[in-house]
């Protein structure tokens, strides 16, 4: 059980709400730890890491970042040393979760801070532009945790101590409860969306976990492949099934559902064996609530719920996916297997469903086949890819990988 709290922010400007903050924690029994990031002004009392710490961390010091009289310069190098120094203090075994309290640039620093901490620990952004859309996915941390700093932009009062205090309980709350990843069995990392278009995982995974490993399945919606990235880059994976990279044509295509640049990337960039395939890897995902744009006004399209829109690619966008798939594939480290069912991606785009276009499907199969790098093993499967026969074919490849050596 966890105790020891990591209170962050511009103790300068913020130094009630955050003194109130770590009231509110040693009041529950827990510790409070705390780090100023300010740059101008000095705290009321000194903090366990100083201004000073955090900047030395980034290899500059204060003087110089004021010198350069740009306020968007000095907090980038304020969050890059609270970052290194948070992520260097949690290796210590100095604190259990994190709390960073702060407006738009507090903010800032807080996303850079949470990115460097592992999966499991707990951490809490307490914002006045929590849930924003100036927010990109690429930049939240798998299990950050946020509330809005409602009232809170100057001085305390009932309302931002309503926050104030949940934020305090939640963090410290978390760090009691929190089952850390244990990672006793080999994890495998499998990409999908749910059973009412994809259904491979509803096998693959008793399969798997029969063969002594363990399975995480991440919803590809944005922060599901955000989390999934955030994991193989730092090597938590035995092996992945990426079967639902959509993302990437998100990302390609302009939508606001991505899961970052870096989608497809950082398994193969660790090295960690990836059987890939194309589930949803026709659609482009949009925020239902918001308009179409007007590229896909008359594009075929599938309302998910009021908060997701499907729209259907056609059959030069697949190319061009195809291409974008291929090329990130190349940089792989390890050994990749492509899996193409040619006869369809999701449910919805079999032969005679709503959303299929038998020709776009061609198109996005002769890219794959024409762009395929030397480096992955293209394999055609006659068959959709929710037939027994897509399950049977990844299964054989991961029993050859086990068989060799090569997971296990």
């Amino acid at each position: 059980m966890g105790n020891r709290i990591l209170i962050t922010g511009t103790y300068d400007t913020k130094d009630d709400e955050l003194n109130y903050i770590a009231g509110v924690i040693r009041g529950q029994g827990g510790e409070a730890l705390t780090m100023d990031v300010s740059v101008l002004g000095n705290p009321t009392a000194p903090t366990d890491w100083s201004k000073h710490d955090v900047v030395a961390e980034a290899g500059t010091t204060i003087e110089a970042i004021i010198a350069a009289e740009d306020e968007n310069v000095a907090m980038q190098a304020m969050a890059r040393g609270a970052a290194a120094l948070a992520a260097r203090l949690h290796r210590e075994g100095r604190f259990d979760g994190v709390l960073v309290l702060g407006g738009s640039m507090g903010t800032d620093l807080a996303l850079d801070l949470c990115a460097a901490l592992p999966l499991g620990v707990p951490k809490y952004i307490v914002s006045t532009v929590s849930f924003s859309p100036m927010i990109p996915p690429e930049r939240l941390a798998a299990d950050t945790q946020m509330i809005l700093w409602a009232g809170g932009l100057y001085g305390l009062n009932s309302v931002c101590k309503a926050s104030l205090s949940q934020a305090a309980g939640a963090v410290l709350g978390a760090a009691r409860a929190v089952e850390a990843p244990e990672r006793k069995k080999p994890l495998i990392g499998m990409t999908s969306f749910g059973k009412t278009v994809l259904r491979y995982m509803t096998t693959l995974k008793p399969a798997l976990e029969a063969r002594g490993f363990e399975v995480a399945v991440f919803h590809a919606t944005g922060m599901g492949g955000r989390a999934f990235e955030s994991l193989a880059a730092e090597g938590a994976f035995a092996a992945v099934m990426d079967f639902a990279p959509q993302e990437v044509g998100n990302h390609l295509f302009g939508s606001a559902i991505s899961a970052g640049a870096d989608r497809m990337e950082n398994a193969g960039a660790k090295g960690i064996p990836q059987i890939v395939s194309i589930g949803c890897y026709d659609l482009i995902d949009f925020v239902g609530w918001h308009e179409l744009p007007p590229a896909f006004k008359d594009t075929p399209a599938h309302a998910h719920n009021r908060l997701l829109t499907s729209v259907v690619q056609t059959a030069e966008q697949r190319r061009a996916l195809a291409r974008v798939i291929c090329d990130k594939l190349s940089r792989a480290k390890g050994p990749v297997v492509f899996l193409l069912p040619v006869q369809g991606g999701n449910e919805w785009d079999r032969a005679g469903g709503p959303l299929s276009d038998p020709e776009a499907l061609a198109a996005f199969v002769g890219e794959m086949h024409r762009a395929c790098p030397a480096n992955v093993q293209l394999i055609d499967i006659d068959a959709h890819i929710n037939d027994p026969a897509f399950h049977d074919a990844a299964l054989a490849v991961f029993d050859g990988w086990r068989a060799a050596g090569v997971v296990g």
